[in-house]
């Protein structure tokens, strides 16, 4: 499925949101040291709930070893002053989803290295600095599994 990529995460809730839009989705989501808060913290427990147990998570020591460690096919980097929206795009199966922390974003050493396939943006209306990082990353995620027909998710039953 797809790579979520949370950059030095700040806030156990949006992190334990993130496990569950991970375990719901089939994606792995993947936190680049160093964390704003300890893994067993009780917000990023509570948030995440019974989900924490069936998400595929990872804790990496920094981009280069996330790279190493995963080989991703292509890193999309969002960010709120990149040209291209995240709608106009043909994800793939295989996609990194990079989000920056929730504090100041994605900085922009990070956004300009050389293995970032493109920058996107989620639209906003003026005057608000930012969404909120695991809703982001909701977004996009169900953005880009739709566009490869949301395989592996169950049907209703009839």
């Amino acid at each position: 499925m797809f790579d979520i990529v949370f950059y030095q995460p700040e806030i156990p809730p949006n992190t334990g949101n993130a496990m569950r839009l991970a375990a719901v989705t089939g994606c792995r989501l993947h936190l680049i040291e160093p964390l704003g808060f300890d893994m067993e913290d009780a917000k990023l427990r509570r948030a995440g709930m019974d989900y924490r147990d069936r998400a595929s998570v990872a804790v990496h020591a920094g981009l280069d070893a996330w790279r190493a460690e995963t080989t991703p096919s292509r890193v999309f980097a969002f960010t709120v002053d990149a040209g291209t929206l995240y709608s106009d795009v043909g994800y793939q199966k295989g996609d990194a989803l990079l989000f920056g922390p929730e504090s100041v974003g994605l900085p922009d050493d990070v956004q300009d290295l050389p293995w970032v396939a493109q920058r996107l943006r989620l639209p906003m209306v003026d005057g608000v600095r930012s969404i909120n990082l695991s809703n982001s990353a909701a977004v996009v995620v169900y953005e880009a599994w739709r566009q490869v027909g949301f395989g592996g998710a169950s049907r209703p039953a009839t």
